[in-house]
């Protein structure tokens, strides 16, 4: 009997359904009417369930082509993803720290990271799969490696502050600056990086890929200690700023041997800074002041 009826059910015609879809612009859903509505009907599916499926698919659809434009504006690289990334072959990479980075929150904050090491040992690769991620979450993102990102600011270097905002490496949510550091700036150079960081200060994100340690950077500014420390300033003031990452066993080592310097180097620092207070304190300057740990006299 439950044949005869399904037998003798009249054929629907969809194609004014479809018509109407396309007109809405709901392409993805047009598509897939048959056979959503040939599921709905062979299953006995309630008309609002339907609908929310055909509506799943639009939605699905929409967001795949967001994706995909998003991506190819970017300028990403393409085929390097957290997924494909070999966790492994860096264990000294903290897995859980990366996953926190991939969920954006440090991009809704506008926030820096720098991820610093040597070549070759998957800065980039981790760099373009957090922006990839950041795409995915619907922020914006412009990768540029370091040398065509100053060619652009150079070219711009003339442009006024109205027409300079609405530059892509201004207005991206996160900017990826690749390969900071092979080459040191000129004095020029410094100065147009200096107005970039200053612009993007609390308005973008920015992720950093460098093999100069932070305490190089003055070198590589131009050797201007005082441009060198403003833009530190302004990539260094939010609390998960400079997320640096050793990213290989080798630099491990290299960390260690900086920390066995820094430790020498405690005595000497201490000694200036006790003569300093003793000189503040003769002056009258110094006298009175005390703390916890470091008593007035």
């Amino acid at each position: 009997m439950s044949g005869s009826k399904t037998a003798q059910r009249p054929k629907l015609d969809i194609d004014r359904t479809r018509e109407q879809l396309l007109a809405l612009g709901c392409g993805h859903a047009a598509d897939q009417l048959g056979d959503v509505l040939d599921g709905a009907v062979a299953k006995e599916i309630a008309p609002h369930v339907f609908l929310d499926q055909l509506l799943d698919i639009e939605l699905a659809g929409r967001e795949e082509r967001r994706i995909r434009t998003a991506l190819r504006l970017s300028n990403l690289p393409s085929g390097q993803t957290l997924e494909n990334f070999d966790f492994a072959f860096q264990p000294a990479i903290e897995r859980s720290r990366i996953e926190t980075l991939a969920t954006g929150a440090w991009v809704r904050g506008n926030e820096t990271v720098l991820l610093q090491g040597p070549p070759g040992v998957g800065k980039t690769h981790l760099a373009v799969s957090l922006g990839v991620k950041t795409v995915q979450l619907g922020f914006s993102v412009q990768y540029y490696r370091f040398d065509e990102l100053m060619t652009a600011l150079r070219a711009d270097a003339g442009l006024p502050p109205s027409r300079l905002k609405r530059r892509k490496y201004m207005s991206t949510a996160l900017l990826i600056i690749d390969e900071l550091g092979f080459e040191a700036m000129c004095r020029e150079e410094a100065s147009l990086f200096f107005r970039l960081v200053t612009y993007r200060y609390g308005r973008g994100a920015i992720l950093i890929t460098t093999n100069k340690s932070v305490r190089d950077w003055t070198e590589l500014l131009a050797g201007d200690e005082v441009l060198a420390a403003a833009i530190l300033d302004r990539l260094g003031n939010y609390p998960r700023a400079f997320e640096t990452y050793a990213a290989a066993n080798h630099l491990n080592a290299r960390s260690a041997q900086a920390r066995r310097v820094d430790r020498e180097a405690y005595p000497r620092l201490i000694e200036r800074l006790l003569a300093v207070r003793q000189r503040l304190i003769e002056a009258d300057l110094g006298e009175g002041i005390a703390t916890d740990s470091w008593p007035a006299r």
